[in-house]
């Protein structure tokens, strides 16, 4: 069993123990009190020679994903899958992406220009200034999507320019993005469109000269509809080609957007093979197999005509897209907060400076006041072991030996 006249001593020691260590502190207060007024003076003193610095800040929502109504499901719905690839959604890619264009070398330099930045911050170099500039623009995206650009400078006109100029350029830099892409896919399919234009006016053309020749010739119902779903399916394929052709532009065959677009190609080939027989896309044999030679003609004259005219009027549509996509003049990047100078300073917090180091300098004087007791009570053998470290450690004593 546990003897109560030995817990109570143990608890008595404790006691006596504590009481020791506040005699401590009290033997030593005007020590730590010195160090601590030392330290409060001389940091305010030191946050007094700290200049004032102001922020400004702007905050910029950048474009949402489009959710498929509106303009893009109507685009979505007459043009296919190009309607996106052709820029109606602008950039898009979120928050992340506008903030690389905020940080983005171009942006910097554009910003420095334009303000003389280079002068502004005392700087002699191009790279000297792209270093100090990041680090009085603070830029960052909340989990709201809301991209926060926030500028620091001694004059609080130039933190609320600062901001508003790098808002301004991620506008100009993501409009002129949105539309190099878009006036890259227009120019490609001008080009096409100019081909089938062509290849629809010579088809025309042949089966005109065809009906004049051979006036009382018909096909029966049966293949005019086989025909059309052909031309149909050819037509789609086309398209899928172009938009195939115009994300390898800019993608790797890697891309899960570029295999999707394959995939999809290889279906609509497959279908179109098992309709014109024996998996040949470019003839119809139908079931007009043993038709008299002037029927296989009409057929295939028609079947141009048809294929011609279903390319064609896809490719019109796409193109149509890729027109307004470039005809856009904004990225739909919307300015919540432009940056206005401000009237408080956002630093140097002189009292939070202060506090600190008073907070410091208090543990730290008592620390020293435990070091010093501890040195004055220290037995005669510690002391001399003390002694010996000392002169081992001593310079004079390294010299020597």
């Amino acid at each position: 069993m546990t003897d109560p006249m030995r817990n109570e001593q143990m608890v008595e020691e404790d006691e006596i123990n504590l009481l020791e260590l506040l005699q401590v502190l009290v033997r030593r207060k005007r020590l730590i009190a010195v160090m601590c007024v030392a330290a409060a003076l001389l940091s305010a003193a030191y946050s007094l020679t700290l200049p004032n610095i102001y922020t400004g800040t702007a905050r910029v929502l950048p474009p949402q994903k489009d959710g498929g109504g509106g303009l893009s499901a109507l685009l979505g719905g007459q043009a296919g899958a190009l309607a996106g690839l052709a820029g109606v959604g602008g950039l898009g890619g979120g928050a992340d992406l506008y903030v690389g264009i905020l940080k983005s070398r171009s942006v910097a330099d554009a910003v420095i220009k334009k303000l003389d930045l280079q002068k502004e911050l005392e700087t002699k170099t191009p790279d000297e200034t792209r270093t100090k500039l990041q680090n009085v623009v603070k830029i960052q995206a909340g989990k709201d999507g809301i991209i926060t650009v926030a500028a620091d400078s001694r004059n609080p006109q130039l933190a609320a320019r600062l901001a508003n100029t790098f808002v301004d350029e991620l506008g100009k830099k993501s409009v002129e993005l949105n539309l190099t892409k878009a006036g890259t896919e227009r120019i490609f399919l001008e080009k096409r469109l100019d081909v089938v234009k062509a290849d629809l006016k010579k088809a025309e053309e042949a089966l005109r000269g065809f009906q004049e020749k051979n006036r009382a010739f018909k096909v029966d119902d049966q293949a005019t509809a086989t025909i059309e779903g052909a031309a149909k399916l050819k037509a789609e394929i086309v398209s899928k080609e172009v938009q195939l052709a115009s994300l390898r532009s800019y993608q790797t065959n890697e891309n899960p957007e570029v295999k999707a677009v394959e995939a999809a190609l290889a279906r609509l080939r497959g279908q179109l093979g098992a309709l014109t027989g024996g998996g040949r896309s470019n003839d119809l044999m139908l079931s007009a197999g043993a038709m008299p030679t002037l029927g296989l003609e009409y057929v295939r004259l028609m079947r141009e005509v048809k294929t011609q005219e279903a390319i064609f009027e896809q490719l019109t549509k796409q193109y149509e897209v890729a027109k307004l996509g470039e005809a856009k003049d904004s990225s739909s990047i919307q300015v919540l907060d432009e940056a206005v100078a401000p009237q408080k300073k956002s630093k140097p917090k002189r009292s939070l400076i202060v506090i600190l180091s008073t907070v410091t300098a208090l543990f730290l004087g008592i620390f020293i006041a435990f070091i010093q007791e501890y040195a004055q009570k220290m037995s005669d053998e510690d002391r001399t072991r003390w002694n010996e470290i000392r002169e081992s450690l001593s310079p004079t004593r390294a010299r020597r030996g």
